[in-house]
């Protein structure tokens, strides 16, 4: 497994190795050694979800709050999503700056996202399936959004909004400055 850094040194992007042959191919979608190996993280994951999706379907920006906050683990089986994470921990250096990354079953890259992170994505072809470790179970008094669309973040999503598929639910998210955020200096809910 190979990690990437990307614009958040505490979110890395990873790469498994994949063997192949004249059968297909063969890789470890995780492993904890190799996955404390890369990182520096120590991280129990408690479960895995999917989530199958049409195109134009975006899910996010969601997040939970302390003392139930997740990190996640997340990739792509099937199609082809773009991720995004954004810095919800107030005084971080990269506060309300995001990071985006086409996930796919063709690339096989994965991203770790920590707490104090909101995440979403949107699925650029027909489907998706998409896949995610926690480290938390769903706890939904703890739940938290960001608006995808807040002008502040300035996301790209790739998909104009009118095409984009949201439930209900999260088309009724906060902007960031509304948003019930952590605090950088004690990762608590500020």
């Amino acid at each position: 497994m190979t990690a990437i850094p990307t614009l958040f040194k505490e979110v890395w992007l990873l790469k498994p190795i994949q063997h192949t042959d004249l059968r297909g191919s063969f890789m470890e979608s995780f492993n904890q050694n190799n996955f404390e190996d890369a990182t520096g993280k120590q991280i129990q994951f408690c479960q895995d979800n999917q989530t199958f999706s049409k195109k134009g379907v975006l899910r996010g920006l969601h997040y939970q709050l302390p003392p139930f906050s997740q990190s996640k683990l997340v990739g792509v089986l099937q199609g082809k999503v773009l991720d995004v994470v954004v810095d919800i921990r107030k005084g971080s250096p990269t506060f309300g700056q995001h990071f985006t990354q086409e996930l796919s079953a063709e690339n096989q890259l994965q991203l770790f996202i920590p707490k104090g992170f909101a995440h979403g994505y949107i699925t650029l072809t027909e489907t998706s399936l998409f896949t995610y470790k926690v480290d938390q179970y769903y706890h939904p008094e703890s739940e938290g959004s960001i608006a995808p669309n807040d002008p502040t973040l300035a996301i790209d999503w790739q998909l104009p909004q009118e095409e984009w598929i949201q439930s209900e639910k999260d088309t009724k998210h906060p902007f960031l400055v509304e948003a019930p955020l952590f605090d950088y200096k004690d990762n608590l809910y500020a």
